[in-house]
């Protein structure tokens, strides 16, 4: 009997009250969640790591989950169990997931079927974890909301963490021009190797006029946003006409003047995926598999945790020197 109730629970991160990374909770007596009609329960072994669960967490974002949670989304593991009417995946199938409905930072997850994909041989665990919300995001930003179009330009600023890696990726595959920023050599390094025709580093005080000699007059076409709070004012002397900011990332406020976006008629546009359509979602999977399939969508592993470092893991997505690829929980 002993045994059989062990089996029922797992290590997960808990959080009771919104605050800092150490509201983290991780314990050892949380129930395995039973997938219902149209759920799968997948055993995890890795988790991805994103800044927005550190907003949520902080109780600062607009989305606040109901206490205590779990956070998670990015997992990739092996489908453990399936519930009734789940026809796509059987128990020992590889898999990566979109969201989770019960979070992902635990040994076990209940997902949705339709958020779930099969993991293809050719990509691990770690990298599995790696393309849910990155990619998705990148895809939505690029096409469903900036419109891009083989032959334009591309300036990922912020290009060597998980969505920045996602899009220059993406872009390069389309037939996009594609400049990016990190933070470091090593940044630079990365996103040289995944797509990105020119690097320049953000921390150099010239490097914006770097960028408009490599652009030249006309300006680039699209900016992929990671933290318009720092760079929303710069970008827009960027753009070319018509060109478009995408605003992924945000950490406050930011002054500018709306007069620049008059003199080029360009736009500064929001990205949520949260608010993405269920025909929008299954366009990015869609492209996404493609990719994985033809080769160029390799997810880059950052930084790894164990789940007991989670907490650690929240302050350094935030306030790392400069990211290297995607942050990833192992189990």
């Amino acid at each position: 009997v002993v045994m059989a109730a062990t089996r029922n629970v797992m290590r997960a991160v808990r959080v009771f009250e919104f605050g800092g990374p150490e509201v983290l909770k991780l314990q050892a007596d949380v129930l395995v969640p039973v997938p219902k009609e149209n759920q799968v329960l997948i055993k995890v072994h890795a988790c991805g790591v994103n800044p927005v669960e550190t907003y949520i967490r902080s109780g600062t974002y607009a989305r606040k989950p109901a206490l205590p949670y779990t956070p998670g989304s990015d997992v990739a593991g092996v489908i453990e169990s399936v519930g009734e009417h789940v026809t796509a995946f059987k128990k020992g199938d590889r898999v990566f997931t979109l969201e989770t409905l019960s979070g992902g930072y635990a040994e076990y997850a209940v997902a949705a079927a339709n958020r779930v994909f099969p993991l293809p041989d050719k990509l691990d665990f770690r990298q599995g974890a790696a393309i849910g919300v990155p990619y998705f995001t990148a895809y939505r930003a690029l096409f469903q909301k900036g419109c891009a179009k083989a032959g334009e330009s591309v300036l990922v600023h912020g290009a060597s963490g998980g969505v920045g890696l996602a899009a220059c990726q993406i872009a390069r595959a389309c037939g996009l021009k594609v400049l990016g920023t990190a933070g470091t050599e090593e940044g630079m390094n990365v996103i040289l190797r995944n797509g990105a025709h020119h690097a320049f580093n953000h921390r150099e005080p010239s490097y914006t006029e770097k960028i408009k000699a490599c652009t030249g007059p006309g300006g680039v076409n699209i900016i992929i946003e990671m933290l318009s709070n720092v760079n929303l004012d710069a970008d827009l002397q960027l753009l070319s006409c018509t060109g478009r900011v995408m605003v992924v990332g945000c950490r406050g406020r930011i002054e500018i003047n709306p007069r620049d976006t008059m003199s080029k008629e360009s736009s500064i546009i929001g990205v949520s995926l949260f608010l993405a359509t269920e025909e929008e979602r299954h366009e990015c999977a869609t492209a996404i598999l493609d990719g994985i399939e033809a080769g160029w969508l390799k997810p880059v592993v950052g930084l790894e945790y164990p789940l007991e470092k989670v907490a650690k893991a929240h302050e350094d997505i935030i306030g790392s020197s400069g990211a290297r690829g995607k942050m990833v929980l192992l189990l």
